[in-house]
């Protein structure tokens, strides 16, 4: 089982989440999809885990949900196949390598290197995201 998990604000990353389970079901995988609100660490029972959330404030995770959650889980992602996505709106996607780098420095295994797409994400972006899907699926 693949779980997606994410945060979305404006509906860009719930988009890309959607990709995302796209990319894994169309390579065979069990996935469960679900908005962290309803999230919990259960999730780290899974073959892979991929996390969605946009930048907020001065390129940080939402603090009211994702962080949270994040930090509930961070001390217990080593050994984990995770996977990262989101959207954002200004910055070059400084919140994404702290995310990124939180997660290596927890001892998660990244399947790729987080995807980001400015606003809406487009076509290439949500290639990317399917792309990651499958890797989670492989993985």
């Amino acid at each position: 089982m693949i779980y997606i998990v994410y945060w979305s604000q404006s509906g860009n990353t719930q988009a890309m989440a959607q990709a995302v389970a796209e990319g894994a079901k169309s390579a065979g995988a069990e996935v469960s999809i679900m908005e962290v609100s309803a999230a919990d660490d259960t999730v780290l029972q899974g073959s892979a885990l991929l996390l969605g959330c946009p930048a907020m404030g001065s390129e940080e995770l939402d603090d009211t949900e994702m962080e949270p959650f994040f930090s509930s889980i961070e001390g217990k992602l080593s050994g984990k196949n995770v996977g990262l996505f989101g959207s954002y709106d200004w910055g070059d996607g400084e919140w994404m390598r702290t995310w990124q780098a939180r997660c290596e420095a927890a001892g998660a295994k990244m399947l790729a290197d987080g995807v980001i797409a400015n606003l809406e994400p487009d076509s290439d972006a949500l290639a990317e995201c399917k792309a990651l899907g499958e890797k989670a699926a492989k993985a």
